[in-house]
């Protein structure tokens, strides 16, 4: 908790400073979507985005010359798990040293506001948020159809994956149908205590949708690409997760 009280200052000591990317530029950017939701069930304990399935990708898509914007269901701060912060990370130092990124954490984009033209891609992000405000979510089926259908990249990590199980395309059939996909696991769930607390299990539910569900060894990484869906398994899998993204999108870019 203090290692969050410290970013929190640092971050809002150089948020006036710092100028948050807009939407105005066409294409050659992607969108990260990070939760806004920060209860873990019933518990009493917090919860919100992991830190590593934030800056693993994202410093992989900036170095490949992308712009990233960030967006959550509500905007405005996305809750950080400072649980992160117990396992050690080379980004974690990197990102509390980053005013741009730390703005974009601060002041994420509404989708509400999010237009999906402006973009190659999204990314769904992780942590355990997720199970909670990106299913059923109208913004998150309305970007990613929108995105997949304009022959751009669908993507999510962890529990991000909760954002596919609800997607329809303009078809009426669920984008995950008939395809594989990775999602975080009953067994690492279980390995976390949270089998009692999540309201579905990742697997099963996209198992309903039609997809397959491809499982990787736990906390090892496992990333599925089909075609233009790109799903990884937990934490393990957000930096090769954001490579095969930077992949596809310049495969489509060539055609």
């Amino acid at each position: 908790m203090k290692t969050l009280i410290v970013w929190l200052m640092v971050a809002l000591s150089m948020v006036a400073s710092v100028q948050a990317e807009t939407g105005t530029e066409q294409r050659n950017k992607i969108l990260i979507v990070l939760t806004s939701h920060s209860e873990l069930g019933d518990t009493g304990r917090k919860t919100g985005f992991w830190l590593p399935e934030l800056t693993h990708p994202y410093y992989e898509f900036k170095q490949a010359g992308f712009q990233i914007d960030i967006a959550s269901p509500l905007g405005g701060m996305a809750p950080l798990d400072d649980k992160a912060f117990t396992e050690a990370d080379d980004y974690h130092q990197r990102f509390l040293e980053d005013a741009e990124l730390m703005a974009k954490v601060i002041r994420t984009l509404p989708l509400a506001t999010i237009n999906p033209s402006d973009y190659d891609a999204v990314l769904y992000s992780g942590g355990s948020g997720p199970m909670w405000d990106f299913p059923d979510n109208k913004h998150i089926s309305r970007i990613s159809a929108s995105i997949y259908e304009q022959g751009g990249i669908v993507s999510a990590v962890c529990h991000g994956t909760a954002a596919l199980v609800d997607i329809t395309l303009s078809n009426g059939e669920y984008l995950v149908a008939n395809k594989p996909v990775a999602a975080f696991t009953k067994q690492e769930e279980a390995d976390i205590g949270q089998l009692d607390i999540i309201p579905f299990l990742l697997e099963e539910k996209l198992q309903e949708r039609g997809a397959t569900h491809i499982s990787g060894a736990p906390w090892q990484e496992n990333v599925v690409v089909e075609g233009r869906l790109i799903t990884g398994q937990n934490p393990a899998s957000a930096k090769k997760l954001a490579v095969e993204v930077i992949k596809a999108i310049q495969q489509t870019k060539a055609i």
